[in-house]
């Protein structure tokens, strides 16, 4: 299941347009099933800035470990801190209720240079 409305990255996060400058990042549905069965979430701290393709956090599942980038240069809002008590979020709803953090961009006009639905779909052919 790969959602028409959002943009993805090679790194198989997902990123949701919120309101203005502001977007939601999380795992696809690849990228969980590939992990496994999640145990842990490292997220960033609120009121971090990050630069694109930084490292912000990681995905512990019973498998290995994964880093989570930033998709897009800015400051982080919010994490989802029900990732701490319940990170198996991340399989049972990584659309939802397995969002990891949201970031105010710094220019929405990057959202444009990630991936849409069909060349993601391609990448995890």
């Amino acid at each position: 299941m790969i959602p028409e409305e959002l943009r993805y990255t090679a790194e198989h996060e997902w990123v949701e347009q919120r309101d203005g400058n502001v977007v939601r990042i999380g795992i696809t549905e690849f990228a969980q099933n590939a992990l496994g069965d999640v145990v842990y979430v490292q997220l960033p701290e609120a009121g971090a800035e990050v630069r694109a393709g930084d490292v912000v956090g990681e995905v512990e599942s019973t498998k290995s470990v994964s880093d989570v980038y930033a998709p897009l240069t800015g400051k982080i809002l919010a994490c989802n801190d029900e990732l701490s008590e319940s990170p198996e979020l991340v399989n049972s709803d990584p659309y939802a209720a397995g969002w990891m953090f949201d970031i105010e961009v710094e220019d929405s006009g990057s959202l444009s240079a990630l991936l849409d639905a069909g060349a993601y779909a391609k990448l995890t052919e």
